[in-house]
């Protein structure tokens, strides 16, 4: 299984960057006016969003010849958490389109967005 590159720095991004935790209930309702809840999952689903700026060109080829193996968001990989060092084992890209911007000599930029998959 593949794994998410880093950067020559050895980071998996760079700041600011933004990460979210998403819970999924569902609420039973009955007619008395009275609920019930149940989790739909057992773990939150969580979504990296990776800005990259001052990438040289080598770092971008690397992210788009990941990108082009993965096949946008087809294919799945392991995606280690900046903030905690855990190991997510079923990541995807969330996006099919890879949009990045060169405009000198190390200054590339781009946007991944990687979530975790259910299983």
């Amino acid at each position: 299984m593949a794994t998410f590159p880093t950067l020559k720095t050895g980071a998996v991004i760079q700041y600011p960057a933004t990460k979210s935790a998403e819970y999924s209930s569902f609420v039973a309702r009955f007619l008395d006016g009275t609920d019930q809840r149940y989790r739909q999952y057992s773990t939150p689903l969580h979504r990296w969003i990776i800005n990259l700026e001052m990438l040289d060109e080598s770092e971008l080829s690397t992210l788009e010849q990941f990108f082009i193996a993965q096949e946008g968001r087809f294919a799945t990989f392991a995606f280690v958490d900046p903030w905690t060092q855990m190991s997510f084992p079923n990541c995807s890209i969330d996006q099919d389109i890879l949009d990045y911007q060169l405009s000198e000599e190390a200054r590339g930029a781009m946007k991944l967005i990687v979530s975790e998959n259910r299983v």
